[in-house]
């Protein structure tokens, strides 16, 4: 009997699932019900330490804890050590002293002693650290210009001479009509003229060699930095451009008043900015500029101007260019850099001739849609794989020029460019080894939601497979690059530290247990990683949750990830994990549950990150239904009961599925949605849809706003009122647009303490809430 009890026990429970463990208001805590996972994970300079971010007791914030290989658990490290393990050291390969600033301090320490030195202290404060070629020098910026200061010699020099604004003139300089009337009549006047450009010449030749004076005007100053040499300093004069910047009201304050913040500015032309690269030479003192006129495709028009009368026959203009700080080698012989047309169609990487201001072109990448991909910037000021290898002649960097982002190597001497990876799949991140004789890559090799780590020499070779398990892997090596600090999550296992040897395939040793034991107590799914073919035959990878056979109701929810350029269908531990927690719940209540790496996304190599270019709203919004079709024909879902949500890109997505596709979804749930793309913000805008004044077809088809009329199905919209990304006022003018029109099936939800990310667990309770009730009512009453 006894054993009937348990038998019929473990039925109920099997049947049940655990779906009475999961709660909103539990599940929406987020950290706080999962567990606080390791960041930032970081080697002391002696390798003997391990050093991350932790909040194991749910204190208000994280604090810094260690690991040594001594130790059972990691423990909590003092406020002082917590703070000097994350200063930015900067020291030579096999090398004792590390230098480093702290609150504009200069410090060198002993790794070997472990001592600290304090160097230097002024009232004003230094910043931007850099090391000289030669073994103590060092170069850093105060008051908007480079010292040099070596530490054997214990000298301190000014090396620029920097100032904001214009030269005064002098008042007995300036020319009159009496003083020109003056020595145009009395030899005496001319004398004394003569005489006082006598005495200046005479003290010319025996001033100071103190730089002089560079005014650069009303121009932004920008990315002063100095060779390793100390012979030449490069920076960059940007025209100042007073664009109006959107406004945004908080209404719950601290004293009852409202306050108004400036956010961000609106994509437009008005945001390509004139910049000038410009030289300072140490032992000229003198300040030039180089011309960048004859970089090859310079004046090659968009191929959309074709498309408007207005564009198709412009006469032809230089590109608009965006110059980055150069590369140096580490014998200061050879400079390089990289240039970014701000039209986002083309990349340069240039050596220069700091010395006669010239440059020689070695490599051009060209994209009809925009520049980007792993290790190639894809905005301005950001930054991509590109550095030298031990030789000095030798640079490395990535490129999508086979439709994966891969690395190459190009010699300044002989001009042989070689590609070092190959295949579709993308080469993610890239380090040099200490001894420069290797290149250790994370990479998606094995499938587009992994992370592996390997090493390749770079004489050839093979990728010599370290760490390859199913998931992602970010790896720190330790100074003497023996041991591997990996932080690892699989699907449904968030994020713990691990460490191993340094050797291929090598096992892992966990330090850190971060999950809760109500998290432990539910058995999460592990949603598959299935891919279906799009309208266009292109492959397309999403994750898929399933229900129990005796609990599906035949109704499916798809989830939209935000940011666009960002992957969700993969093997590790999701950011929305939520949205992951969430999709666990709808699961238990008999919802299928598709999670899309839709058209745009992360990972999947140049045309899938491309397949946006000019309509969003296009690919990314019929792979979603592709998807839709794909549940109907395979897991027996009901066309008329998916619902569709997502938040940020992912709420422009279910606005432009209810007002473009009206007849897809019956109910969608859009949170901190884009509703007008000509009033987000530039970097991001620029790339994908050109400019609203020379491409608004573009922007006019990739817009929610134009569509509301089409409103069919039950609309959800949700915001955060103090929203700076993506303001408030997107929804706000969508609204109106819904009431000027008559439409009645949609409501919105504000939060007002809330921005882009929300952060009050009540807030998430909420939103999800509204959201669940809406797919409860519109899906399964019907």
């Amino acid at each position: 009997m006894t054993k009937c009890i348990f038998i019929l026990a473990f039925l109920i429970l099997a049947l049940t699932g655990q779906s009475q463990n999961l709660k909103l208001e539990e599940i929406m805590k987020g950290d706080e019900f999962i567990g606080s996972q390791p960041t930032s994970g970081r080697w002391s300079l002696d390798g003997k330490k391990i050093y991350f971010d932790w909040n194991p007791n749910n204190e208000l914030e994280a604090a810094t804890y260690f690991w040594d290989k001594n130790m059972v658990k990691p423990q909590l490290t003092s406020s002082q050590e917590a703070a000097f393990s994350k200063m930015d050291f900067k020291s030579k390969p096999y090398t004792d002293i590390a230098y480093y600033i702290d609150k504009g301090t200069l410090y060198s320490y002993s790794i070997q002693n472990k001592t600290i030195k304090k160097l230097l202290q002024q009232s004003n404060p230094i910043s931007n650290l850099q090391l000289g070629k030669d073994n103590g020098v060092l170069f850093f910026m105060q008051n908007e210009n480079i010292l040099k200061f070596d530490t054997k010699q214990g000298t301190l020099i000014q090396v620029t001479n920097f100032k904001k604004g214009k030269e005064k003139e002098k008042e007995e300089d300036k020319e009159t009509f009496l003083k020109s009337q003056q020595k145009e009549l009395f030899q005496f006047i001319r004398d004394q003229e003569t005489k006082k450009k006598y005495i200046a010449a005479k003290k010319e030749e025996n001033k100071a060699d103190f730089p002089k004076e560079y005014f650069y005007g009303t121009s932004i100053f920008q990315s002063l930095k100095m060779s390793p040499k100390g012979n030449f300093a490069t920076f960059r004069l940007t025209k100042e451009t007073n664009l109006k910047s959107e406004k945004m009201e908080i209404f719950i304050t601290a004293d009852g008043y409202n306050e108004v913040q400036n956010t961000k500015e609106k994509v437009s032309i008005a945001n390509l900015t004139t910049s000038k690269f410009g030289i300072y030479s140490v032992a000229k003192d003198s300040v030039y500029f180089i011309n960048f006129g004859s970089l090859s495709h310079m004046q090659d028009a968009p191929e959309y101007y074709k498309l408007y009368e207005n564009l198709k026959n412009k006469e032809k203009e230089d590109k608009l260019i965006f110059v980055q700080e150069p590369i140096y080698s580490e014998d200061g012989s050879y400079a390089i850099t990289e240039i970014r047309s701000q039209d986002n169609k083309d990349r340069w990487i240039v050596q220069l001739n700091l010395e006669k201001g010239s440059f020689d072109e070695l490599d051009h990448q060209h994209d009809e849609a925009w520049i980007g991909g792993p290790g190639i910037p894809s905005y301005a000021y950001s930054s991509g794989t590109l550095d030298f290898l031990g030789d000095n002649e030798t640079i490395y960097f990535q490129s999508e020029a086979t439709g994966y982002s891969h690395l190459y190597t190009y010699n300044l001497k002989t001009k042989i460019k070689k590609q070092h990876t190959k295949g579709d799949w993308e080469v993610r991140e890239v380090r040099l080894s200490k001894d420069k004789s290797a290149f250790y890559l994370t990479t998606n090799t094995t499938h587009p939601g992994n992370r592996g780590f390997y090493k390749l020499g770079i004489s050839g070779g093979d990728l010599q497979p370290i760490l390859i398990k199913d998931g992602a892997h970010e790896v720190t090596l330790s100074p003497d690059e023996s041991t591997l600090l990996v932080r690892y999550s699989f699907k449904n296992e968030p994020w713990e530290l691990f460490i191993g040897e340094n050797k291929k395939s090598t096992t892992l040793r966990q330090i850190t247990n971060s999950t809760t034991e109500v998290f432990k107590g539910y058995a999460w799914r592990t949603p598959e990683v299935i891919t279906f073919k799009a309208q266009d035959g292109t492959a397309v990878y999403a994750r898929l949750y399933k229900p129990q056979k005796y609990k599906a109701n035949k109704a499916a929810i798809l989830f939209v990830h935000g940011a666009g350029y960002l992957q969700n269908a993969h093997n590790y531990w999701s950011s929305y994990n939520r949205e992951y927690m969430f999709h666990n719940l709808l699961t238990d209540l008999g919802y299928t549950v598709l999670d899309i790496d839709y058209r745009g996304s992360d990972g999947y190599g140049r045309d899938f990150r491309t397949g946006i270019y000019r309509f969003m709203g296009g690919k990314d919004l019929s792979d979603q239904i592709g998807g839709k079709n794909y549940l109907v024909e395979n897991l027996g879902i009901n066309p008329e009961k998916v619902g569709m949500y997502g938040g940020s890109y992912g709420g422009f997505i279910t606005l432009m599925a209810m007002l473009t596709k009206p007849n897809e979804f019956e109910s969608g749930a859009a949170l901190r949605s884009v509703t007008d793309w000509a009033h987000y913000n530039h970097g991001y805008t620029g790339n994908i849809l050109n400019f609203p004044e020379t491409d608004p077809d573009a922007y006019k088809k990739s817009s929610p706003i134009y569509f509301a009329d089409n409103l069919q199905g039950n609309l959800l919209m949700l915001h955060g009122m103090v929203d700076n990304n993506v303001e408030y006022k997107d929804v706000v003018r969508l609204s109106q647009r819904f009431i000027e029109l008559g439409k009645k099936n949609w409501s919105l939800s504000s939060f007002p303490v809330e921005a882009h990310g929300f952060k009050e667990t009540y807030s998430w309770v909420d939103e999800y809430s509204r959201i669940l009730d809406l797919f409860n009512k519109t899906l399964l009453e019907k």
